[in-house]
């Protein structure tokens, strides 16, 4: 009797010669294939590991695997597979023996374009920046910050050159406004962007060359010139949509686009992805066609997804929102695609921001803001909801999250649906209550952990208070009510380094070392799975990634150590080789 190894790898091999296959009459499947001239038939290769871990609950560990062409054929030890090739010639590859195999990492929820733009920018944040060029570090307070804002300033020759900078937090920096900048140049012009990425603050000059003035701020809707300060240059949550078609033609020119993707391309490469997806990119076929000119390359080593924008779209066709949704799915080519059936709508603001609409007050008195108003989200909610699309809603506050699953509820009472996978992303501040109604619901998560280790002490201080901030993205209660969940970083709001997300989910340690929230860690084998086998399910993709499967893509990345089982300080310096994508071995540049 043949093993079941032998039995994938048949019904695999068959698959490639259907073609003859089909014109054979009786006989078993190894009859028809030593029949055929074995020259001619692409031969399996056959990868063997110090350990695979493949998350398929059939088989947990093996070490090797067999793909052929772009799919996995078997998984098991070399010897089953060896075995299971019976008389066909195959190859065995001896590169990653010392090795750890994982499924290929999947980038949940990033941003290319806006991980390109910020990262050739002048980065001066509240947390290190490890990149391929070298660490930036962190900028400490306020006279560090602004020192090396003017130093920056200063680099530049020509004294009319944009200034572009990114990662200034307020909690961390101090106050910023249209007069500070101006004292550090009145011929330049300063675009200040804020670590959130949702606000920006620029100088007299960046009004003056790019036509931001009274006259064109009223020109947009009411709550966006709500969310707006001309007088001291502050343009944040719908002001800074509202502004981004001045500002954008000047950050977002040719060249620092191109070298912008570039880095996306080297930099998650590094990390272990495989696929990624950006949920709500820009609504701009223009600007998709920029990043198809890089991510779209065959030599690309992922595929990349986009999610259309609903907020964009349903603002411009109101009454044919669907319809327009549709006419994007054109737009990807290559190693990109547009998601068919998905979209992606905003409740609440920002978390880096302290934007968030919160069911107790911030500590200070101030107020959130909503990036969708609540009535607009409920008609776009309602609209893309019977039209049967799954909705990524970007939600960071327990009284956001309220209000989206209000209209998910509304929605599943008037027009139920089944396995509908709405994904609730970011999932900063949550109630325990909250957890109960994303379950029943049928919603799912996609968090980012990293907000507890870069925010929860500051805002601990400022802003939330200890318990509010110390269970942000608490994934704990999420993972015990059996919720499936991914974790994204929302790249620039996080590293894009998947392991680095198991690490900060695993462990919660914030930047001063202390752990927040014990009860809220996630376990290693989610929060691995989390970043393969669920990730790929909050897409919808889990039938062709996620997991080391007979039949799936060949997507692997290949590790020097096991997440599951090194001391989980370490699992964010466990090193990439590289990845395995769709069957080409690609190692990661040194």
């Amino acid at each position: 009797m043949k093993s079941a190894a032998a039995a994938a790898t048949g019904a695999l091999v068959c698959e490639a010669v259907t073609g003859r296959a089909a014109e054979a009459q009786g006989g078993s499947l190894q009859d028809v294939l030593d029949r055929l001239p074995s020259a001619k038939l692409p031969r399996p290769r056959i990868f063997r590991a110090r350990e695979v871990v493949t998350l398929d609950p059939a088989k947990p560990t093996a070490t090797a695997v067999a793909v052929l062409g772009d799919r996995i054929l078997a998984v098991g030890s070399v010897e089953e597979l060896v075995a299971a090739s019976g008389p066909q010639p195959f190859v065995l590859d001896e590169t990653f023996a010392d090795k750890v195999i994982t499924p290929g990492f999947v980038a949940q929820h990033d941003h290319p374009l806006l991980t390109g733009l910020t990262m050739v920018s002048e980065i001066i944040a509240i947390e290190d920046w490890v990149l391929p060029s070298g660490t930036i570090p962190a900028a400490k307070g306020s006279d560090e910050y602004r020192k090396r804002l003017a130093d920056a300033n200063g680099k530049l020759k020509n004294p009319q050159e944009l200034l572009v900078t990114w990662g200034y937090h307020p909690l961390f920096h101090g106050g910023l406004a249209r007069a500070d900048l101006d004292r550090i140049s009145t011929t330049r012009p300063i675009v200040v962007w804020h670590r959130s990425a949702h606000e920006f603050i620029v100088n007299g000059k960046a009004l003056e060359t790019y036509g931001i003035d009274a006259s064109f701020v009223a020109t947009w809707p009411a709550a966006a010139r709500e969310q707006a300060n001309l007088e001291e240059g502050h343009f944040w949550e719908g002001g800074m949509f509202a502004v981004l078609p001045r500002l954008l033609p000047a950050i977002a020119t040719p060249d620092r686009l191109r070298r912008g993707l570039e880095f996306v391309v080297r930099y998650y490469h590094a990390s272990g992805v495989t696929a990624g997806c950006e949920p709500g990119g820009l609504y701009s076929k223009e600007l998709q066609d920029a990043q198809n000119a890089v991510l779209s390359r065959p030599n690309v080593p992922f595929r990349f997804y986009f999610i259309p924008d609903g907020k964009s779209i349903f603002a411009a066709f109101p009454n044919s929102a669907v319809s327009e949704a549709e006419k994007v799915l054109g737009w990807g080519e290559g190693m990109t695609a547009m998601m068919p059936k998905t979209i992606k709508l905003f409740a609440d603001g920002a978390i880096y921001s302290q934007a968030m609409q919160v069911r107790e007050p911030y500590l200070d008195g101030h107020t959130g803001e909503w990036i969708m108003q609540p009535e607009v989200f409920a008609k776009a909610f309602q609209t893309y909801w019977d039209a049967g699309y799954q909705i990524h809603i970007h939600v960071c506050g327990d009284a956001g999250l309220d209000m989206v699953l209000d209209n998910l509820e509304v929605g599943m009472r008037r027009h139920p649906r089944f396995d509908h996978r709405t994904v609730i992303v970011h999932f900063a501040v949550s109630r325990a209550d909250q957890v109960g109604r994303i379950k029943r619901l049928g919603a799912i998560v996609s968090g980012n952990p990293y907000y507890v280790t870069a925010l929860a002490d500051k805002y601990s201080e400022q802003g939330l208070g200890p318990e509010r901030a110390d269970n942000m993205v608490r994934l704990g209660d999420i993972e015990r009510a059996g919720i499936s969940y991914s974790l994204h970083s929302d790249m620039p709001m996080a590293p894009g380094q998947p392991l680095f997300l198991m690490h900060c989910a695993v462990n919660r340690v914030t930047s001063s070392g202390r752990v927040a929230a014990p009860d809220q860690r996630a376990s290693r084998l989610n929060a691995l799975r989390a970043i393969t086998l669920d990730a790929a399910y909050s897409l919808r993709l889990e039938n062709e990634i996620g997991s080391i499967s007979p039949g799936k893509l060949a997507n692997f990345a290949v590790l020097g150590g096991n997440p599951l089982t090194v001391d989980a300080g370490r699992i964010k310096d466990i090193p990439v080789w590289g990845t395995v994508h769709e069957g080409r071995v690609l190692p990661a540049a040194s």
